[in-house]
């Protein structure tokens, strides 16, 4: 891939390139959202994973609900969300919380996902689903878009989600194959590519959905592979966005990409098939994902 100048592609100097410019999380609705959450005691990947786009969507009175607590099992190089070997057991009142701020929020296009629960047989699963049924018997017109961890490749908790009410099945490939040992060594590739082809097949209406980031180390063509295997796996949705480092002790950035490679790798998605392709630099999974819609 292109490489910007050094002032643009290190992390280390403190310095973000023009383009990596978010909305600042401040303004009426933003805080009313914030309220809502907070009433209902809710935990966003906005908050927990630190997104630069906090400010924007919650200035639209949109958030991406968190469940499962906010303690992952997994240790990814690159996450920003608290890693722990002993979170605690599901809360059984989660469901009922989350479909009241969805009520409350008036949200018509609901986001959930969760951290990596490897220590449930279930992976979390089953939770999951309690959630969407509590969503949609308290605002049938919301769909539901599911970001699921990768459930250990358990065939049966892929089946319980993906035959559940949900609109969307998104499960994040994250990054190119080559980086998983070194960024990711809990999680599997191929594993993560099966579980996406697992839930296509299991419910052919639903949409599958998936992304991943660029500023890894990643080459050009690693991920013009990674894009065919999300193809040939089914998936039609795919968002692709910079990784930012978010905390102390995570992966650096090893470079900021320039707009225009998100625009080119955009236009080599739709030619291989892609149905829709949010792909810039403060793209996420979430981010505008009611766009998918029209």
């Amino acid at each position: 891939m292109t490489t910007e100048n050094n002032a643009n592609n290190t992390q280390a100097q403190g310095k973000f390139p023009r383009w990596l410019k978010a909305v600042m999380p401040d303004g009426e609705t933003y805080h009313n959202t914030a309220g809502i959450l907070k009433n209902h005691g809710l935990v966003t990947v906005c908050q927990e994973a630190r997104c630069p786009n906090i400010g924007e969507c919650w200035r639209r009175q949109t958030a991406t609900f968190m469940i499962l607590g906010e303690c992952c099992t997994r240790h990814c190089r690159f996450c920003a969300i608290t890693q722990n070997q002993k979170p605690l057991p599901p809360d059984p009142t989660e469901p009922e919380r989350i479909a009241n701020a969805v009520r409350d929020m008036k949200l018509t296009y609901v986001v959930m996902t969760s951290v990596t629960r490897d220590d449930l047989p279930d992976g979390g699963a089953k939770h999951f689903v309690d959630c969407t049924n509590a969503i949609k018997s308290a605002t049938q017109q919301a769909k539901v878009e599911v970001l699921t961890p990768d459930f250990m490749g358990n065939k049966q908790a892929i089946q319980i989600v993906a035959a559940s009410p949900i609109f969307v099945f998104n499960h994040n490939i994250e990054m190119v194959s080559r980086l998983y040992k070194q960024l990711r060594p809990e999680a599997d590739y191929r594993r993560s590519l099966e579980v996406l082809r697992y839930a296509k097949t299991i419910n052919p209406e639903i949409i599958t959905k998936s992304g991943f980031m660029l500023g890894l180390g990643e080459e050009i063509s690693e991920v013009e592979l990674l894009m065919a295997d999300l193809r040939e796996a089914g998936v039609t949705h795919l968002t692709i966005g910079q990784y930012l480092c978010a905390k102390e002790g995570r992966a650096p950035v090893a470079r900021y990409v320039h707009p225009d490679e998100f625009t080119m790798l955009r236009q080599k998605a739709l030619d291989i098939g892609f149905i829709y392709v949010d792909s810039a630099p403060l793209a996420r999974s979430s981010y505008h994902a009611e766009r998918q819609l029209q």
